[in-house]
């Protein structure tokens, strides 16, 4: 490769879907940037690689309105699982702004989740932006070695490709489990993932779906990787990536593989560290649990798709006994009963995690991207945290009925979360159904639970049963009294039953351009139900 390296085209996935195609490469050979020094590669990296963070505050409550293209990232993540519940709240039909209209077939699970409940169409911006980040680093990845060998700055250069392999391997993580198939140990070399690149050329042929096992042994590549680059680096925030952030999400990785001896030894690694649970013992209302500085705080990047998603609400008139008046009107979503109900008498987190808001609860354990100066504010659209950490750990002893010392972990959580944590009495089975409550519990709306239970579906040890399903209620508008009331509900079977509704369909404009190369499981038609 010459000197004055072409280091990065811009790579939607427009462009990574049609690499074969001349078209492409006349539409965006303008879109180029050079780099010749380590330190370019550092930039390039802060500048195009890191998840974007847009604006949304959890104290403006605005209306979503991107029915023209998602804003935000992955929203629809947190309405799919059993711990959000549609609201609504005042006399007006309007939805077309609102969470519960742009977000409703995500909710119900329907055929074509990417079609609104006004049967708009809006465009999946997510699986672009990853692969166009995983196109900029696949090139700073290979840069990174080509300037060893001028003897550029090694320090810095393997920072840069610990931090872009970290990240890769992130964004491929998020892929797969958005896309793909859950990871069944079993299948995994047989079932369809997404398509994987790893190279810096723009290759001559179109892709299609690289099997669940291909992903997963690439992801594991590039956080071994990650953690040798990185090794005995701390960054200076917990914007930036250091070699604990690596080892962090190595363990939930093997978690999700079933590999537990290694998710265990990647936890230890962490945990040597100087990270601390946060005792809610000393937390005060109105504070925020979770913070870009808190001791739990590992590494964060992105915005928070929950404050635009939870009890989105504005003020409107509306028409009452022959003239207007002004109220709160909302059509959004709100923590479930059924999550409200998993925590138990004492546990500090049921008012720690989330607050009353026009009679429903949302959740409230951090703040949304403001400006980069408030140290509260955090980004959860990828987030990883100690008690994360020490979960993965507690799962992997007790698949491995460790029982002892599962519960021994777990009380390093559970300390902290109540003036006097109950004892853990639990013993194998019902010990790894307790975890996984715990898991719930702790990182609710933080991007978990939907990708958790895909994988439990899976687990050769402990599976779902068979009957497992959740249950979404829907409410209707009456428009003669102005009111809405409650209509049905729709139900998600368990994963063996009603597969392709756990899996995200890849966008129409990624199977276009690949000739339809990538291909989606068919999504059935999902009916109301009525007692």
């Amino acid at each position: 490769m010459k000197k004055g390296v072409l280091i990065y085209i811009l790579f939607s996935v427009l462009v990574w879907g049609l690499g074969a195609c001349g078209d492409f490469l006349e539409e965006y050979s303008q879109n180029q940037r050079y780099a010749t020094t380590a330190q370019d590669l550092d930039e390039l990296l802060r500048g195009e690689c890191f998840m974007q963070t847009p604006n949304i505050s959890s104290n403006t409550q605005e209306t979503m309105g991107f029915s023209s293209g998602l804003g935000m990232n992955y929203p629809w993540l947190h309405v799919m699982d059993d711990d959000a519940e549609e609201v609504v709240v005042g006399g007006l039909p309007s939805t077309s702004s609102y969470p519960r209209n742009v977000l409703g077939s995500f909710y119900h699970w329907a055929s074509d989740p990417f079609v609104t409940l006004e049967n708009a169409q809006y465009r999946d911006n997510d699986w672009e932006r990853f692969y166009k980040s995983i196109g900029v680093l696949n090139s700073i990845i290979y840069m990174a070695d080509e300037f060893r060998s001028k003897e550029e700055d090694l320090e810095l250069l393997n920072r840069v490709e610990g931090e872009a392999r970290f990240l890769r391997a992130g964004y491929y993580f998020l892929l797969v489990n958005i896309y793909g198939m859950p990871y069944n140990k079993v299948t995994a070399s047989r079932d369809a993932g997404v398509p994987l690149k790893i190279t810096e050329h723009i290759e001559d042929k179109y892709f299609s779906r690289s099997s669940v096992e291909a992903v997963y042994v690439q992801i594991v590549k590039d956080l071994e990787r990650a953690v040798v680059c990185l090794k005995g680096i701390t960054p200076s925030s917990t914007l930036r990536v250091g070699e604990v952030a690596a080892n962090a999400l190595l363990s939930r990785v093997y978690l999700y593989m079933e590999k537990y001896e290694e998710c265990i030894a990647a936890a230890d690694e962490v945990m040597a560290g100087t990270y601390s649970v946060v005792d809610l013992n000393g937390w005060t209302a109105g504070q925020n649990v979770i913070s870009w500085t808190s001791p739990e705080t590992i590494f964060t990047q992105g915005g928070n798709a929950v404050a635009g998603t939870f009890l989105n609400y504005s003020t409107a008139w509306v028409l009452q006994n022959g003239s207007y008046v002004q109220q709160n009107q909302s059509l959004s979503y709100q923590v479930s009963e059924d999550l409200l109900a998993c925590y138990a008498d004492g546990d500090l987190r049921r008012t720690a995690f989330f607050k009353n808001s026009l009679h429903a609860f949302i959740p409230d354990k951090y703040k949304t991207w403001t400006n980069y100066n408030d140290e509260d504010e955090i980004g959860a659209d990828f987030l990883i945290r100690l008690p994360e950490v020490i979960l993965n750990k507690a799962e992997a002893l007790a698949m491995l009925t460790r029982d002892g010392d599962a519960k021994t972990e777990l009380e390093k959580l559970r300390s902290k979360r109540f003036a006097a944590a109950p004892a853990v009495t639990e013993t194998g089975g019902a010990l790894i159904d307790f975890i996984r409550e715990e898991r719930r519990r702790e990182l609710c709306f933080e991007g978990h639970r939907w990708f958790d239970l895909r994988r439990y579906t899976v687990n050769s040890i402990r599976p779902l049963p068979d009957n497992f399903t959740i249950r979404h209620r829907n409410n209707a508008y009456e428009a003669n009294s102005q009111t809405w009331y409650e209509d049905g509900y729709y139900e998600l079977n368990a994963y063996a039953k009603d597969r392709a509704a756990w899996i995200i369909p890849i966008p129409n404009y990624a199977i276009e351009f690949n000739r339809g190369e990538l291909q989606n499981e068919i999504r059935p038609n999902r009916e109301l139900q009525r007692n």
